[in-house]
């Protein structure tokens, strides 16, 4: 048997040696990670409420706008009662070619349970809205949310002097154009709302039209608001067919 040297005796005094023991992260680090940790699911939860407020709204919105508006469609159809104004479910529709939002449902009201269907509300309160199948002079004004449940007037920004606004119901094309907005006032400013919109340049009774909506986008800090007025009426025929200004 050959003799143990040096060299064999450290190398087993090291083999039974006990190995080091690891220390565990100091209370900074376990902190800083915990941190970590929360900022992490914050983020998440951020992120999902941002995609509940913005896309899915819009789903659950749009889904029960087009509900109610197939229903006044469906009542014109039928031909029931002496007109637009007899349905619970909308009065017409609202058409602005550059807002790039198809048709919009008008309904009766402003509140948020209202808007938050996906349509447009004539304003009921503080200044009651003029509707234009009276024939009176006045103003129609509209209201509908820039961001989420629906978006209506998200695009608003895209409006410009005279583009076409046009407003149907059962049996006429309300045919405006744009002649005044306002990228930005309070939205305790109900001037705006007036029979005679001075605000807009016009100081004469007329047949206006107009479109407020929250700004900046994805606040509800101020109003950003569009005029128009009455260029003409068009009768609507057998086959509905748009007016010129929807043929684009």
């Amino acid at each position: 048997m050959a003799a143990r040297t040096d060299h064999d005796e450290r190398a087993d005094a090291d083999a039974e040696a006990p190995a080091p023991k690891r220390r565990g992260p100091g209370p900074i680090a376990m902190a800083v990670s915990v941190f970590g940790e929360l900022l992490i699911t914050a983020g998440l939860v951020l992120g999902l409420f941002v995609v509940y407020s913005l896309w899915w709204t819009n789903v659950v919105a749009d889904r029960a706008a087009h509900q109610q508006g197939d229903k006044v469609r469906d009542h014109w159809a039928a031909d029931k009662g002496p007109g637009a104004l007899d349905t619970k479910d909308g009065i017409g529709f609202l058409h602005v070619p550059s807002m790039k939002n198809g048709e919009v449902l008008v309904e009766k009201g402003t509140s948020t349970e209202v808007l938050n269907d996906g349509v447009a509300g004539y304003y009921t309160d503080p200044v009651k809205s003029s509707l234009p199948m009276t024939g009176k002079n006045g103003n129609f004004t509209l209201a509908a949310h820039r961001d989420g449940h629906g978006a209506k007037f998200h695009n608003i920004d895209k409006v410009e002097k005279g583009d076409p606004i046009v407003f149907e119901t059962k049996d006429k094309w309300y045919v405006y154009k744009v002649f005044g907005i306002l990228p930005e006032t309070s939205k305790y400013n109900v001037k705006v709302l007036g029979a005679v919109p001075k605000e807009s340049g016009r100081k004469k009774p007329g047949h206006y039209i107009t479109l407020t909506t929250c700004t900046p986008v994805y606040t509800s800090r101020d109003r950003y608001v569009v005029w128009g007025e009455l260029e003409r009426v068009d009768k609507v025929d057998s086959a509905r067919t748009p007016p010129k200004e929807l043929r684009g």
